[in-house]
C-alpha cells in the first residue's frame, strides 16, 4: 500500500497553473499522479467557493501553519520516552494530573520529561484513531460515584451497642496533623455474599485492604486486629467507622488493640470521606459484582501497593507510601 505524502510546494504551483487553464480535478490529479479527491480537498481548503482563485503560496503557508499547530498539539507523539512513561502510569490508573506532577519529582533535571495534564487529556481524547482513542481513555477513572452495596437484612439487625460517637473524637483526629487515626469500612461483593475490609490512615492516606473469611463481627474484628497489630503503637490511635453490624465487637477490638473506635452518624458517609474515596478507587480494580471469595490475598496486596504508590496532590505529589515511611522513621 502506497503511503500518503503531503502535497509539495511544486505540486501546489502546478495546481495553480492548471486551475488557471480550467483543467478539471480529475485531469489535474492524473497529471500529478494524485487522486481526484486529494486535489478537490486541497482547493476547497483555501477557496471553498472560488476555485479559480487558488494560489500556491497561500496554500503552502496554510499547510505549514497547520502542521506546526499539529506538532505542538502532539508532544507525546514527538517524545517517545515521555509517551512511554505517561502510558505506563495511565495503565496503573494514575490520573493525568498525578502523572504530570510526579514527572517533576522523578526527572528533576530533565526538562524533556515535562508535560501538562491538559496535554495528556488532549492526547487521549483527540487521538485520530477511534479504536486506540477508546483504549487510551479507558485508562482514565470513571466519573461515577461508586457506593458499596448495603445489606439491610440480618447483618444489620439492630443498632451498635455502647458505641462512642464521632462527636467525641479528639481534635487531633479531626485536623489530621497527628498520624495514627484511621477510617474503616467494608466493600461488599456479588449478592452481598462476600466482602473485603478497607482501612485508611487519615494523615498519610495509607491504605490497607483486608481479606475477610466472612462478614460477621467476629471475622471482621479478627482480620482488622491482625492488620493493626503489625503497626507500631504510635500509629494506632483511633478508628472511625459507620454503624454497620460488622463492628459490633468494637469493645473487644479496642481491648485487644488499644485503638478507640468512634462511630459516624447514620447515613453520613462524608464523615468518613477519605475512606469513601478510597473505596471508589478500589472499585476501579474490583468493580461491583466481584466475588471477593475468589480474589486472593496476593491480588488484594497488589491493588493496595498500586494505591499506596500513586502520587497525591494533598502530599505535593508524594505517594502515601513515601509519607508513611517518613512517619515510621
Amino acid at each position: 500500500m502506497k503511503t500518503y505524502q503531503r502535497l509539495t510546494l511544486f505540486e501546489r504551483e502546478e495546481i495553480s497553473r492548471y486551475m488557471a487553464q480550467s483543467f478539471s480535478f480529475r485531469k489535474i490529479a492524473t497529471l500529478l499522479n494524485r487522486s481526484a479527491s486529494t486535489i478537490h480537498r486541497e482547493i476547497r481548503r483555501q477557496r471553498p467557493y472560488y476555485y479559480h482563485e487558488y494560489r500556491a503560496i497561500d496554500a503552502q503557508f496554510r499547510a505549514q501553519h497547520q502542521m506546526r499547530h499539529r506538532r505542538k498539539m502532539s508532544k507525546l507523539n514527538a517524545n517517545v520516552p515521555l509517551r512511554n512513561v505517561v502510558l505506563e502510569r495511565l495503565n496503573l490508573r494514575w490520573s493525568p494530573e498525578q502523572i504530570a506532577k510526579r514527572l517533576i519529582i522523578l526527572y528533576p533535571n530533565d526538562h524533556m520529561m515535562r508535560i501538562s495534564h491538559e496535554t495528556i487529556y488532549r492526547y487521549l481524547y483527540v487521538h485520530p484513531l477511534p479504536r486506540l482513542r477508546r483504549k487510551l481513555t479507558s485508562y482514565l477513572r470513571r466519573k461515577h460515584n461508586f457506593r458499596r452495596s448495603r445489606a439491610w437484612s440480618q447483618s444489620r439487625s439492630g443498632p451498635i451497642q455502647n458505641y462512642i460517637s464521632i462527636d467525641q473524637r479528639p481534635i487531633e483526629a479531626n485536623d489530621r496533623k497527628i498520624p495514627g487515626h484511621w477510617e474503616g469500612d467494608l466493600i461488599v461483593g456479588a449478592r452481598n455474599a462476600s466482602a473485603i475490609g478497607t482501612l485508611v490512615e487519615r494523615t498519610t492516606r495509607y491504605t490497607l485492604i483486608v481479606k475477610l473469611a466472612a462478614r460477621d463481627a467476629a471475622s471482621v474484628r479478627e482480620a482488622f486486629e491482625e492488620k493493626f497489630n503489625r503497626l507500631p503503637d504510635r500509629l494506632k490511635r483511633s478508628l472511625t467507622y459507620d454503624q454497620g453490624q460488622e463492628m459490633a465487637d468494637h469493645i473487644q477490638f479496642t481491648k485487644n488493640t488499644k485503638i478507640a473506635v468512634y462511630f459516624a452518624h447514620p447515613h453520613s458517609p462524608w464523615e468518613r470521606g477519605t475512606n469513601e474515596n478510597t473505596n471508589s478507587l478500589i472499585r476501579d480494580f474490583l468493580p461491583q459484582g466481584t466475588d471477593f471469595s475468589k480474589v486472593s490475598e496476593e491480588a488484594l496486596l497488589e491493588i493496595q501497593n498500586l494505591l499506596n504508590d500513586r502520587p497525591r496532590k494533598i502530599h505535593q505529589w508524594l505517594t502515601p507510601n513515601e509519607v508513611f515511611e517518613k512517619v515510621l522513621h
